[in-house]
């Protein structure tokens, strides 16, 4: 596969985009302990170190890995950078660099595969993979937060904008360049290049996340206890399934438990396919629960209003909620029904979840 000046541009959006979405939340959440709603303050800053530990166990892994094989130590110093949390910002630095190389200097020379090209194409995917991780740990719990803070007080102020904005893009635009990276790096699979594949896959994700959203925040107004224990059950039960199909991410059993533990979290979220399987039936049925969960959700609030709401507010929320799970179920089958690169093979969603079978120690 070739990586081109397109490639090496979107890879570049992704690291802008990495980096503002880390500064608005350290900036949200300094100006929440000004404010002295600690709470909120303490909630963002523990989603943050979250995601990023997760994300810095996977990329110190890899990177021990590759020395391995290229028969050098692992080195004390990067063990050093990845505890202060500059793992990420390390490998976007080499894949840049020789990303941009590879784009622009070597690509009038010949268009054969080439080593380098693979390469580069094997670090934008390892980082298309943790972006994917660090946004789902730390993009959706915040962007609940968010959410929930603006329809409690009714106002919002600037950096709360940002936050939500800067969430969205950053939770949509990773899922979609982990697909386009992956399937890149694949050469037995079919690239997702095609505009209007690449715009139905990413409404269908944006559209079912939006309204699954809007639904937990619904249900913490009902109440906190419940909606916790309705996460942590879903968590739960993406871990043991994970267990129950045997994944195989990585090498080793700790690093394959905490794989486990992230693809659980992310299940709460959207589906995911963690093994790299045929998962029409496992995501058939998930979203057949999400869609009776959240209209279950919504008869319980018009059962039992709460005063925050106004009824019109409420409506407008719930016709929200409805439309959004609605346009995402037609996106979901309008892509793996018409759209999807390999809907011939019938592997359903057989990328998702898949990052290159990584060797993780």
């Amino acid at each position: 596969m070739k990586y081109t000046k397109k490639n090496f541009i979107l890879s570049a959006i992704g690291f802008i985009i990495y980096t503002i979405d880390l500064i608005v939340d350290i900036w949200v959440s300094v100006k929440f302990f000004q404010e002295e709603q600690n709470v909120f303050g303490a909630l963002t800053i523990s989603f943050m170190l979250f995601g990023t530990l997760a994300v810095q166990c996977f990329s110190y892994s890899w990177f021990k890995a590759d020395l391995k094989k290229s028969g050098q130590e692992s080195q004390c110093s990067l063990l050093l950078l990845h505890c202060l949390q500059g793992g990420i910002f390390t490998r976007y630095w080499f894949a840049l660099k020789k990303g941009y190389r590879v784009a622009f200097k070597d690509s009038s020379k010949d268009n054969t595969f080439t080593d380098e090209h693979n390469e580069v194409i094997d670090r934008v995917t390892d980082l298309s993979s943790l972006r994917l991780f660090e946004t789902y740990l730390e993009g959706c719990p915040q962007l609940v937060l968010q959410l929930y803070i603006f329809l409690e007080h009714g106002e919002i102020y600037f950096r709360q904008y940002a936050a939500i904005l800067i969430s969205c893009l950053a939770i949509s635009l990773s899922t979609l360049d982990f697909q386009i990276a992956l399937r890149k790096s694949l050469p037995d699979k079919s690239r997702l290049s095609a505009c209007y594949s690449i715009f139905s896959y990413l409404f269908y994700k944006l559209f079912t996340l939006s309204s699954w959203m809007l639904s937990i925040v619904f249900l913490l107004f009902l109440n906190v206890k419940i909606a916790l224990s309705l996460l942590f059950f879903l968590w739960l039960l993406g871990i043991l399934w994970a267990c129950k199909i045997q994944t195989k991410f990585c090498a080793s059993k700790s690093m394959e438990c905490l794989y486990r533990i992230v693809a659980g979290f992310i299940l709460i979220f959207t589906f995911f396919n963690i093994k790299g399987q045929n998962t029409k039936c496992p995501m058939s049925c998930y979203y057949i629960v999400r869609v009776l969960a959240t209209v279950g959700i919504l008869i319980v609030f018009w059962f039992f209003p709460l005063s925050i709401f106004n009824s019109d507010y409420f409506i407008a929320i719930s016709i929200t909620i409805v439309l959004s799970l609605l346009f995402g179920i037609i996106f979901l089958i309008v892509y793996y029904g018409a759209l999807h690169p390999n809907r011939e093979e019938k592997n359903f969603d057989e990328v998702d979840g898949n990052p290159v079978q990584k060797t993780v120690e």
